[in-house]
Formats: structure tokens, C-alpha cells, sequence
């Protein structure tokens, strides 16, 4: 066998053990999300539920606003990101007793679910369609754990 061969070789199966440890570490990440808790539903099954239990009050308007703020998302995440922000404005809803899902709601929700590296996008995103960011600093600023309401 040639030098170039086997360092080929060698290299692909470097590649190859990143590649699955990557998919392995999602996959795992989505395993645990799937095992029930002490009441019996798993986080995805709670994520449903407020899912399911408040999706007549999103608008067409509203539901257009979720899209582009999920815009920067990659395609390929991006229906599972939906689904997780939305979860948790309908947990919002559903704490708060709300009839009526609001922009301040919305937004609200969209920072709790969403990560803090999303923010700067956000802070950005909401400046360009004129909404004031004012009311949510203390959102963005602080750690998003201590807003979920429990």
C-alpha cells in the first residue's frame, strides 16, 4: 500500500468516528427528551400538548411573525425550533390564563424557548419592524431558566 493510501484511509476513518459522534450526541440529546418525567409525559409530550391545547388562538399574522423570526434558523432545524418556541408560548398562554395570544406574548415566549445566541438577531429583527425591545431587556439579559414559568 502507498504512503497517501493509508493516510487516506486513516483520515476518512478519523473523519468518519467525528461525523458519528456528532450524530450520536443529537440523537442521544433527543432520547432524553423523550423519557418520561416523575408526571408521567416526557418534555416533547408537554411541548405537544400546549402545542395542541393553544394552537386556535395563533393568527395568521402572528404565525407569520414566528416564521421570520425563525428565519436565521437552517431549514433543516427550523420545524423543530417552531414547534419548541411555540410549546412555550402556549405554556405562557396556558400559565398566564390568556384568551388571546398577544405580540407581547409572543415574544416573551420566543425569548424564553430560544437560545441566547439567537438574541442579537432578535434584538435586530425587532428593531426593523419598529417594536420595542424595552419592556424584554431584563429577558435578554438575564438567564432564560429563571422566566419559565413553573
Amino acid at each position: 500500500m502507498s504512503g497517501f493510501f493509508s493516510t487516506f484511509i486513516v483520515m476518512w476513518i478519523v473523519v468518519m468516528i467525528i461525523l458519528m459522534a456528532i450524530g450520536g450526541f443529537f440523537m442521544f440529546r433527543k432520547f432524553l427528551k423523550q423519557l418520561p418525567k416523575a408526571d408521567g409525559k416526557s418534555e416533547l409530550d408537554w411541548q405537544q400538548h400546549y402545542l395542541d391545547e393553544t394552537l386556535h388562538l395563533w393568527s395568521d399574522e402572528q404565525k407569520a411573525l414566528l416564521n421570520e423570526l425563525t428565519a436565521p434558523v437552517p431549514e433543516l432545524f427550523r420545524t423543530v425550533a417552531k414547534e419548541k418556541i411555540a410549546g412555550t408560548i402556549g405554556k405562557l398562554l396556558i400559565d398566564e390564563g390568556a384568551t388571546t395570544l398577544t405580540e407581547d406574548l409572543l415574544i416573551r415566549g420566543y425569548i424564553i424557548a430560544s437560545p441566547k445566541r439567537d438574541h442579537k438577531f432578535l434584538r435586530k429583527k425587532l428593531n426593523e419592524l419598529a417594536i420595542d425591545i424595552s419592556p424584554y431587556e431584563h429577558l435578554l439579559l438575564d438567564e432564560r431558566k429563571e422566566h419559565v414559568p413553573q
